[in-house]
């Protein structure tokens, strides 16, 4: 679709007006906001052929104009001016983040919170999945006289722990042991070879020694299953019943972010860069009136998960793009930094 140049210029001011107003824009205030000299008369003829184009649209016979999915579109892919993060905002990102660097969980719970409250809409990460990943680690903690924790660490950057009881004091000999065969065993396999049977054959070739392992055995093989699941933090689904262009939808999505497996699905969707799926581009009808923009992230140069943003059409996309971004590649970073740790 071939536009001049004016009529470019057009639609980003229209898509931006709407968006920091949330009023259709009328061909006065577009006026006032170009950077160029322009007669409202002529304005008001390249919105009309913006809209025959399928770029605006007029809510009511007497309102300004408002932008249509495919005037979104343009816009973000060949009109949208980058909005790098602030050094401020950064530096207030970092605080957030900061907290939680050292637990892969409670990072991407924080990072959904951020991302929440500085765009008011609904924020998603997914937690690395281990299917693909390998056991970098397991160490065991005790934590009373006959009970310990288990925790297995993956090449995703994925940390799981399961408490465990044994009906026999332990003591710091005995963990060592522990960690020891299992670290012998298990340390460089694949996460998804730690099945029922592998763990049983595990048990068999310990002899008598298996008995007092019994209850490490069944932590081990339940904090690996736990490892192969990538589990989702969302935040902010309220923020998106204060959008009135969404007061026809916002049961049905609430209804479909419910459903972690489907959004899931939604989230998987790979791409070097930040990706915008706009209304029917989501491929789900509950998000019809709604835009979702997904940043991938990497863990050991390998990706790992996502985070996402789940709001109206009607989004300041160069901010939000670029949220996404430093924040997606500040989790990779604090996330590999925490894989590369021995503990």
């Amino acid at each position: 679709m071939e536009l001049s140049e004016r009529k470019k210029k057009i639609l980003a001011a229209v898509v931006e007006l709407y968006v920091a107003t949330g009023e259709p824009v009328g061909s006065k205030a577009l006026c006032d906001n170009l950077d160029f000299a322009v007669s409202s008369a002529t304005v008001r003829n390249e919105m009309s052929d913006l809209a025959e184009m399928g770029l605006l649209d007029q809510p009511h016979t007497s309102a300004g104009r408002v932008p249509t999915q495919m005037g979104y579109r343009v816009y973000i892919d060949s009109l949208m001016k980058k909005k790098p993060v602030t050094r401020e905002e950064k530096r207030y990102l970092d605080s957030q983040l900061l907290s939680s660097a050292y637990d892969p969980e409670k990072l991407l719970d924080g990072v959904s919170r951020v991302l929440a409250a500085a765009t008011r809409f609904a924020a998603v990460s997914t937690t690395p999945s281990g299917r693909g990943a390998n056991i970098r680690a397991i160490q065991f903690v005790q934590t009373s006289r006959r009970t310990a924790m288990v925790i297995l660490m993956t090449s995703a950057g994925t940390m799981k722990t399961r408490v465990f009881h044994c009906d026999f004091d332990l003591s710091q000999e005995i963990l060592r042991v522990f960690f020891r065969v299992f670290n012998e065993k298990l340390a460089g396999m694949p996460v998804s070879e730690v099945t029922p049977a592998f763990i049983q054959n595990m048990a068999a070739s310990m002899g008598e020694m298996a008995i007092l392992m019994s209850s490490a055995f069944m932590a081990v093989l339940d904090v690996a299953r736990d490892s192969m699941q990538a589990e989702i933090c969302m935040e902010g689904q309220t923020n998106l019943l204060f959008y009135p262009e969404l007061s026809l939808t916002a049961r049905r999505m609430m209804d479909f972010l419910a459903h972690a497996d489907e959004l899931n699905r939604l989230l998987e969707q790979r791409s070097k860069n930040v990706k915008v799926l706009i209304g029917d581009e989501t491929g789900r009808p509950e998000l019809k009136d709604s835009s979702v923009v997904i940043s991938r992230y990497t863990v050991g140069g390998k990706d790992a998960g996502a985070l996402a943003i789940i709001g109206p059409m009607r989004m300041n996309y160069a901010k939000v793009i670029a949220h996404m971004e430093y924040l997606s590649d500040a989790v990779g970073k604090m996330l590999t930094e925490l894989m590369d740790y021995d503990f």
